[in-house]
């Protein structure tokens, strides 16, 4: 490119167009003279102009090749970005698609005292019910078993009025949202886990999958899904924020081994799964530290480990106890 600019730079202007006279046939001296000058004025203008000429071509052959080099360079790499960036949403979009017909919205009702003897009635329309919290589930399997926390149904499972009452929101396999009535199966208050039965006559449930929480490692993708503060279907997403956390239990015990994670978890979260990248369910969202005076979740939010949970599930679906309250 220098070396063009140098060539510009040495052209000089070209002379005023009176300067160039007109070649003549004459023959005498000084119009031969003239004639002379003229023709060498016109070689010369047409040598600057073949000169203009490959300059210019230089020039626009440089910028197209510099321009094309650019392009050639730029264009896979930022193509390659863009389709990788686009794979991640697709997959995180697969993700949810994929669980969110596993997740369960749970109501936990008070009835009136003139409902009574009604449940049916009650549980089809909430207006005759008192909403006392709400609360996530999962599904476990085919037979209508749901998994929360215990703390989601404590009022159910202490009710000694026989006024309170679970209402469970699910959709089917096919995609059809149904309501039932929630049937404590059994609970344990000191992992915090409890298992609730629906019946699903005429309704094939998708359960979810499981995956382990023994290889989890700080860093690696997380996702939530639940009904926080009401809102069902909600999807956050974080990371795995730490391993092996205490947290305390509602028997006034700690759980041990939970999984730290920046995925917002709310009220309304507890009992719906946490999931990894590739669609299982790695633990069960519990608990959150919340900023003083506001109820919202600071970023620090615990689930117990799903191998917790496939160890005490079974027992509590057969025993509705614990194994270690059975002897």
């Amino acid at each position: 490119m220098v070396v063009v600019l140098g060539g510009l730079q040495s052209i000089s202007p070209l002379p005023p167009p009176h300067q160039l006279q007109p070649p003549s046939s004459s023959s005498s001296p000084s119009l031969s003279s003239s004639s002379s000058s003229s023709s060498s004025n016109n070689k010369t203008l047409l040598t600057r102009r073949k000169t203009l000429s490959f300059t210019a071509s230089v020039v626009a052959s440089f910028l197209h090749f510099f321009r094309n080099s650019t392009h050639s360079s730029l264009n896979p790499a930022f193509a390659q970005q863009v389709d990788e960036l686009q794979q991640e949403e697709d997959r995180v979009v697969n993700i949810f698609q994929e669980i969110s017909p596993s997740v369960v919205f749970i109501k936990d009702l008070e009835l009136g005292r003139s409902s009574k003897g009604s449940t049916q009635d009650a549980l089809l329309d909430d207006e005759n019910a008192k909403v006392e919290g709400t609360g996530s589930g999962f599904i476990w399997d085919k037979f209508g078993h749901i998994v929360t926390n215990y703390h989601v149904i404590a009022k159910l499972a202490t009710d000694q009025s026989g006024l309170q009452r679970c209402k469970v929101y699910l959709v089917d396999a096919s995609g059809n949202s149904f309501s039932r009535e929630g049937k404590i199966i059994g609970f344990d208050a000191a992992y915090d886990l409890a298992v609730l039965k629906v019946d699903v006559e005429g309704n094939e449930l998708k359960p979810i999958k499981f995956g382990t929480s023994r290889d989890l490692h700080v860093g690696q993708s997380c996702f939530a899904i639940g009904n926080p503060l009401g809102y069902e279907d909600t999807l956050t997403t974080g990371v795995v924020s730490g391993l092996g956390r205490e947290i305390p239990s509602p028997n006034g015990g700690a759980i041990g081994g939970a999984i730290q994670t920046d995925a917002a978890i709310n009220a309304g979260n507890s009992g719906g799964p946490l999931i990894d990248s590739y669609g299982h369910v790695i633990g069960v969202n519990t608990a959150t530290f919340t900023r003083k005076g506001t109820g919202v979740s600071s970023g620090v939010n615990f689930a117990i480990p799903i191998d917790t949970v496939v160890r005490t599930v079974p027992y509590l679906i057969v025993y509705g106890t614990p194994y270690r309250d059975r002897y």
